[in-house]
Order: structure tokens, then C-alpha cells, then sequence
């Protein structure tokens, strides 16, 4: 991304400054230092949960920044709002999920599938399907390949994911295949519903392609599967944790010399929390994310870097109720610390030095998930 701007087609990049994070605070309330140490305990702990790819703890309530409040920032503009502060995500309704299988081959060759639907009967695509109510995105991506391709599919970590508008994401896995049925790959005879055959294919451009949007795909799954010992991030799968709604939570942080820092917010009193905002489902993923940056840090804000994606938490059931998801975002800034001021809910919080540096080995590129914004 261009250093202040949104309009690039990724979240991901190239190490800049690193070490402060954003959490909020809703108190002037003091605390003794036993109290103070064990709030810091607890966030450094979370903080080693998010860069793990674990789900946090009892926090699906906490946003600081809801749909409501973003219309009502928006009216104040003299702008129309375009959500609705009720908007829910409902798969299938008002929200669309997508799971993606990206298989790489020792001689470096992508799975594919040739299509059977009447609409592009005879094109060739990865295997992929819609989510279904009720159902995660890891099992989506197993039961699509099995179905597809006749490959037994184990998911060791998410590749990339897509999104166009706030309210459609592709979720791109890669991982280990087994062949089943005697080792044979669905073939012209096996021909059903799901599709028409499948095989590895070293050049997709000699195929006729339902659609060029998955070169991107391709193109990482190879260059993952290609990476020897090229600094990447560790497997992260999307955890199974309950959300109703869409959210974005930030980890922003700032570098000051040997010291990294982050920022904080308090949900009640001497309870620290990250930075959570409501993703707009009308919105593209970047204004959301925009917006969000601009009502913490102000009109005038500095130059900074979203790297990619820590965590997705999602879950689906029981359906209809958390059809929600939640994105842990990365996010740097390359000015110090006192040139990047903060409104009052929030405040910097310095971490421990190892923790610091853990945060900051975080931030080149291939060390989170690529958010690849579509539209």
C-alpha cells in the first residue's frame, strides 16, 4: 500500500517501524502497581494469543467503534449513511463466505477441477464452494476438494483472504492431500453434480478458466510452496470462536529506538481491551479500516503501514445467531511516537522488550495473511 493511502489492492507488506498497540480507555481511575502489573500480564498474554492465532477470551461485545457510531461520524458530514446500525450478518442473506482449496504438487502444479454447472460446464477453476449455514471455513475447504477433485484434503494454514465490499470473503487455505478411492483422481467416469474431472495443472493459461480472479491464488500457493527457508508466517488456521458481527480489531504499533509500544483501550474500569471497530458491509475493507485509523489517531493521520492479517475468528454456529467473523490486523507507524497523537479514549501502552521484538518480526512481508481487497 502507498504510505497514507487505501486504495491499493493489499494488505501486506515490507517491514517498516514497529511497537506500540491500541487498546481503549474509558477511565482516568488509578491503579496500584499490583493491579497495573496483572492488567499487563493480561494484555501481553493477549497479545502473544493474537500473534499465536488464537482467539481471545469473552470479547465478542467489546467495539469501540459500531455502525451506529460510524452513520452518525458519517451524518455529521452532511454525508447519507449507507449501513444500517442493525445490519446482522446472515450467511447466504447478508453475508457471503467462500472457501477456496490451493494445492500445491512437489513439481509444483495447482489442482484444479473442471466445472460441471450449466453455467460454465467445461471451464476449469480451483475447488471451491459458498459456506453453508452452520458451517466453518476449514470444513468448507475439505469437504469442497473432496467433492471436487476426490483428494483428501489437511488444511495446515490459510494462504490469503479476498474481500469485495464489507460483506464477501474468500478465504484461500493450502495444505497436505492424500489421494483416496485407490489412488485415483476424479475422472470423466466419476462425473457428477460437483464436477467433471480433476488433475494438476502446471500452466492454467493453457485451460480454459471460468474466470482469471484466481492467478493471485495460484501465484501464492506456489510461491508458499516454493519458500524453503524463506522467512513466512507459522500455520494459522481461522479458529472456531462465536462473533454475530463483522469486526476488525487493530494491533498498531510504534517503535521508539530499543522500546515497541501499543495501543490501548479500556472497556471498563482498569480493563484494557484492543481497538475494535464494526466493518461497514457496504463499505470496502479499507475505508472501514480508514475510517477507523482516522477516529483514533485524528484528521491528520501520520504515515503507517497495514501489514495483514494476525487471526480470523469465525465459528457459524448455532446458524443465523454467529454468522459473524473477526480480523486481527497488523498495523505500523513510521513517524515516533510523540508525532502521532491520539484522542483521549485510547493511549500507548509500552510492552517488554521480547514481546516487542515478537511483534516486530511480524511486520515484513509473508510474516501475516495477505487481506487482498477486491473492490
Amino acid at each position: 500500500m502507498a504510505e497514507d493511502a487505501y486504495d491499493a489492492r493489499s494488505i501486506n507488506g515490507i517491514p517498516v517501524t514497529g511497537g506500540h498497540e491500541i487498546i481503549r480507555e474509558h477511565t482516568n481511575e488509578c491503579m496500584s502497581s499490583l493491579q497495573w502489573l496483572i492488567r499487563m500480564d493480561r494484555v501481553e498474554e493477549n497479545i502473544r494469543k493474537l500473534l499465536d492465532g488464537r482467539a481471545l477470551d469473552n470479547c465478542q461485545d467489546l467495539c469501540d467503534f459500531t455502525l451506529e457510531e460510524q452513520n452518525e461520524a458519517t451524518v455529521a458530514k452532511g454525508v447519507a449513511p449507507t449501513a444500517s446500525p442493525d445490519y446482522k450478518p446472515i450467511v447466504k442473506s447478508t453475508v457471503t463466505y467462500i472457501a477456496v482449496g490451493a494445492l500445491v504438487n512437489e513439481n509444483g502444479e495447482i489442482l484444479m477441477m473442471q466445472e460441471a454447472k450449466s453455467s460454465c460446464a467445461g471451464k476449469w477453476y480451483l475447488p471451491a464452494g459458498r459456506i453453508e449455514p452452520g458451517e466453518d471455513i476449514t470444513k468448507t475447504s475439505i469437504q469442497k476438494v473432496l467433492e471436487e477433485t476426490g483428494l483428501e484434503m489437511e488444511p495446515t494454514t490459510l494462504l490469503m483472504v479476498e474481500c469485495a465490499s464489507g460483506a464477501w470473503f474468500r478465504f484461500v487455505l493450502t495444505g497436505n492431500n492424500l489421494l483416496i478411492s485407490g489412488g485415483c483422481f476424479k475422472t470423466p467416469k466419476d462425473a457428477d453434480s460437483e464436477s467433471l474431472q480433476a488433475k494438476w495443472v502446471k500452466d492454467p493459461a493453457e485451460l480454459n478458466l471460468r474466470a482469471n480472479d484466481i492467478y493471485t491464488i495460484i501465484e501464492k500457493a506456489k510461491s508458499y510452496q516454493a519458500r524453503r527457508d524463506e522467512p513466512w508466517h507459522s500455520n494459522m488456521l481461522p479458529v472456531l470462536a462465536p462473533q454475530h458481527k463483522l469486526l476488525l480489531r487493530l494491533v498498531v504499533c510504534i517503535r521508539e529506538e530499543e522500546q515497541v509500544s501499543v495501543i490501548r483501550f479500556y472497556t471498563s474500569p482498569c480493563i484494557f481491551s484492543f481497538a475494535v471497530c464494526e466493518i461497514n458491509p457496504t463499505r470496502n475493507l479499507h475505508s472501514t479500516l480508514k475510517k477507523f485509523m482516522t477516529e483514533i489517531f485524528g484528521a491528520d493521520l501520520p504515515p503507517h503501514k497495514p501489514h495483514g492479517i494476525l487471526t480470523v475468528e469465525h465459528c457459524g454456529k448455532p446458524e443465523r445467531t454467529n454468522d459473524g467473523l473477526c480480523f486481527t490486523i497488523l498495523v505500523s507507524f513510521r513517524k515516533p511516537l510523540e508525532e502521532v497523537g491520539i484522542i483521549d479514549k485510547y493511549t500507548w501502552l509500552e510492552i517488554s522488550k521480547p514481546l516487542g521484538d515478537e511483534l516486530l518480526e511480524r511486520l515484513p512481508k509473508n510474516m501475516t495473511i495477505p487481506l487482498h481487497v477486491i473492490r
